[in-house]
């Protein structure tokens, strides 16, 4: 079983896709090692789209069960067809952008407040991240992610609110269980 787990940035893809992973025993891949290239500033520099797709595609393809959390809504309509199973996450933007401040500071520290060129990177990714619910916005939306996961070809699970890591948990078992 092949599980895709998007939604927005501190929707909690990652958090549930590794919970996933592990319940389910099997490997957990995130759009986001293979769509960033390491760098002394991580998050800066973006893979080539044709190496970035064909690496996660290799890792995917030698797997039988497996796990991929982030987005693929730019990535080519072979992964429309890759799953047995979409999980979209939604989160009001007041929790999900508080989420992301946190996280940020946590992995950052004060340099996204006093350094010139971490701050400006904070500054511009919170202003990104706080677009994803105006339809209109010419990047990463919800409504680019609900024309996407509105084309797949595997049921897709509509987790939407606030619940715990467990309480999502028991929802893609369950919708697991019911699968075909």
């Amino acid at each position: 079983m092949k599980i895709h787990i998007m939604g927005a940035s501190c929707a909690g893809s990652t958090t549930l896709g590794k919970a996933l992973a592990e319940k389910l025993r099997c490997p957990y891949y995130d759009t986001d090692d293979y769509f960033w290239m390491p760098a002394d500033i991580p998050y800066t520099l973006r893979r080539d789209p044709a190496e970035r797709t064909a690496a996660l595609k290799h890792d995917v393809h030698k797997q039988t069960d497996c796990v991929v959390g982030g987005s693929l809504i730019s990535w080519g309509d072979d992964w429309k067809r890759m799953f047995d199973l979409v999980v979209f996450l939604y989160l009001p933007a007041s929790i999900r952008l508080a989420r992301l401040k946190s996280r940020e500071l946590e992995r950052y520290g004060e340099a996204i407040y006093t350094d010139p060129v971490r701050m400006k990177l904070y500054e511009d990714f919170i202003a990104w991240a706080s677009e994803y619910d105006n339809r209109a916005f010419a990047g990463r939306n919800i409504q680019v992610h609900e024309d996407w996961f509105g084309a797949v070809a595997c049921p897709v699970l509509q987790i939407r609110g606030d619940q715990t890591v467990a309480e999502r948990l028991d929802l893609v078992l369950a919708a697991i269980n019911n699968l075909p």
